[in-house]
């Protein structure tokens, strides 16, 4: 019996001696978190106003929240203050944070996603319904523009809709899209990829 006993007892300590070894081993949540977001970790992607944050400070739940940008593209924390977010990357915006923090507590691990993207916008302008200016989110492409301004107005032109685009150098890109051919299927009309801060104009 004193053996059925003690063999229990090594199995018992074998196994939560695995289960130390496995916790130890298991990635904090940051570490997740950022293994998930590698878009939102992308050095080309500016923060901008009206984006809407997620910031995860490990082990810190009173710190960690999901934050939009406000109009003066700053953002606030608890212990960290004020903070300029637009024009940042997230990498950058986790390093700045990362800095205000290290004040406060050691080795700071911090994690920020962009989790809504709102500050990228274009713009539809002319005879339509609503015309305005649209998250790029929602109108990634001109018929998508269109869409989301509430369609055209009877007297529009569908075969003269003018796509602009900036250069970076300055100037702009001018492009046209025949919007009857594409609703015919006509000449493999297609539909148009936009761009953040392209202007639609619908004469």
């Amino acid at each position: 019996m004193r053996r059925c006993m003690q063999a229990s007892l090594k199995v018992l300590l074998l196994l939560a001696a695995c289960a130390a070894v496995l916790g130890a081993q298991a990635p904090p949540p940051v570490a997740e978190a950022a293994q998930q977001a590698g878009k939102a970790h992308d050095d080309k992607y500016l923060i901008g106003v009206d984006d809407v944050l997620a910031i995860n400070v490990w082990r810190e739940p009173d710190i960690s929240r999901s934050i939009p940008v406000r109009s003066d593209g700053k953002i606030s924390l608890p212990l960290v203050g004020e903070l300029q977010a637009a024009g940042r990357t997230p990498v950058q915006l986790e390093q700045d944070i990362t800095a205000k923090l290290r004040s406060f507590m050691n080795d700071p691990q911090v994690t920020v996603i962009v989790q809504q993207s709102n500050s990228e916008k274009i713009n539809v302008l002319g005879q339509v319904v609503k015309p305005g200016t649209y998250a790029y989110t929602v109108a990634p492409t001109v018929v998508d523009a269109l869409a989301a301004a509430g369609g055209l107005r009877d007297f529009a032109k569908k075969k003269a809709i003018v796509i602009l685009r900036e250069k970076p150098g300055g100037g702009q890109d001018r492009m046209t899209f025949n919007y009857a051919d594409f609703l015919k299927g006509k000449n493999g009309t297609k539909n148009v990829d936009l761009q953040p801060h392209d202007t639609v104009v619908v004469p």
